[in-house]
């Protein structure tokens, strides 16, 4: 895997040592010699990942990330300190900066390596939800994003049969700051977690009764758990093991004897960037949703209604099972917004479509076709079904009145509706010419009178 590094350094010899190693492992590199600059090209260059050096005069390396991370341009690449500096308090400060990790010069070449391929593949995952997130909100139907704010109380689930070492986490963790649960039971642990209910995941890599490597590939590997964030406890100088562990999936890892609030510093980030991700495909699925739905009443649009029900009717015609469709039309409704206004107009639409949402099979697919006029396919339905729903919808619509005006007035209303199924097609049949075959039975029933069903013609 291949990526874009920023190298930061004020020494440029450093510079050239880092981006020699890395562009023989087919990287590629640029370079920075200050913190000021190392933010000109973060938010100019979208490096996939910053390598950032402490000390450095003017800007030192915590200011520069703390800014980098409080740019929502940059806040999504991750930042890696790499220092001469060896105090534990150090590794926290560059933690709580907002670093994604913080390694000690000399660093150990497999180590570094494995990291920039561990968050490179993490930022691209990103990337596609921040790219989906964008579009969005240019369409105007997403808000802005809150990554800033603190993620609170959250769900942490221990994998580890030291019961010694487990007391020891859970401890340092703070029962009063979060929800802990311990396992020692591996297999236990796996079903708990692919429930889903947990926003981050400890597995000690040194437990015994089960391959620990394994045990993080198979939650990595359920769906329930892809994206929830992996921590991993492993012996000081394990390299080989920590390196399997993270190309595997592992998301970070905090090395033993575990320091309290180097645990609580990573713990912190891995939860904000859940966070983060969360919001992104939160946005997403709103995003979709809002573009194959109509916003008034819930129901499908006429987008989705064309990109699936070609396939209903293919599956119809493959299986050799009916698909039915019934096109409805609420009768006199300009009379309606003519005389009480458009906004109670739009109450009976929204009551109207309330009303075949709850009268429907969830095979079924009900989509707002146009106006006052509505559409719902029925596969694995003959006619004669369909014209017994049809029947009951409309005798219900007709008995129960429409309320409106915060319950002050009461509005009856009716419907017309055209019924068609593949049962009646002829040859060369298609979706669009059963849609027609409803909409003429539709255009029957409202000059016939209204307020009725009619079945297509054969």
């Amino acid at each position: 895997m291949t990526a874009r590094v920023l190298v930061v350094d004020d020494l440029e010899p450093n510079v050239k040592l880092l981006e020699a190693k890395l562009r023989a492992e087919y990287f590629d590199v640029l370079g920075a010699y200050s913190g000021q600059e190392a933010i000109d090209q973060a938010g100019q260059e979208k490096p996939d990942i910053i390598l950032l050096d402490v000390m450095m005069p003017g800007m030192d390396g915590f200011e520069a990330c703390r800014r980098l991370k409080n740019n929502p341009e940059t806040m999504h690449i991750p930042v890696v300190m790499v220092t001469a500096l060896d105090q534990q308090a150090d590794r926290v400060a560059g933690l709580e900066a907002g670093a994604d990790d913080f390694l000690t010069k000399p660093v150990e070449d497999l180590a570094l390596f494995a990291r920039v391929r561990s968050l490179t593949r993490l930022k691209m995952m990103t990337d596609e939800l921040r790219a989906r997130y964008t579009t969005g909100q240019d369409l105007g139907i997403v808000g802005k994003i809150d990554a800033s704010i603190n993620p609170g109380e959250s769900r942490i689930l221990i994998i580890d049969d030291n019961e010694e070492q487990a007391a020891r986490l859970k401890s340092s963790i703070g029962e009063d700051t979060h929800q802990i649960t311990v396992e020692a039971e591996p297999e236990v642990a796996l079903g708990r977690a692919r429930q889903g209910e947990f926003d981050l995941i400890l597995v000690n890599l040194s437990i015994e009764a089960m391959d620990p490597l394994r045990l993080c590939s198979s939650i990595r590997s359920f769906e329930e758990t892809r994206l929830t964030p992996l921590l991993a406890v492993v012996r000081h100088g394990d390299t080989r093991k920590l390196v399997r562990a993270l190309d595997i999936g592992v998301n970070d890892y905090v090395t033993r004897p575990v320091d309290k609030n180097e645990l609580s510093a990573r713990i912190m980030t891995q939860l904000r960037r859940k966070r983060y991700v969360d919001q992104l495909r939160s946005s997403f699925e709103v995003s979709l949703e809002m573009a194959v739905t109509d916003q008034l009443t819930g129901l499908y649009n006429r987008r989705y209604l064309a990109s699936h029900l070609s396939a209903m009717f293919d599956r119809s015609f493959w299986t050799g099972r009916p698909l039915a469709i019934m096109v409805l039309d609420i009768d006199h409704f300009k009379s309606v917004n003519d005389k009480y206004g458009h906004d109670v107009g739009d109450k009976v639409l929204k009551q109207f479509a309330d009303r075949i949402a709850n009268s429907i099979r969830g095979i079924d697919l009900a989509c707002r076709y146009g106006g006052e006029e509505f559409l719902i396919a029925m596969p694995d339905t003959d006619l004669a079904f369909a014209a017994v729903v049809a029947e009951r919808l409309r005798a219900e619509i007709a008995a129960d009145k429409f309320v409106v005006n915060g319950g002050r007035e009461e509005l009856g209303v009716t419907v017309s509706i055209g019924l068609a199924s593949t049962e009646k097609g002829e040859e060369g049949d298609t979706a669009q010419k059963l849609i027609k075959r409803a909409d003429e039975a539709l255009y029957e029933a409202k000059t016939g009178g209204r307020n009725r069903v009619i079945n297509s013609a054969a």
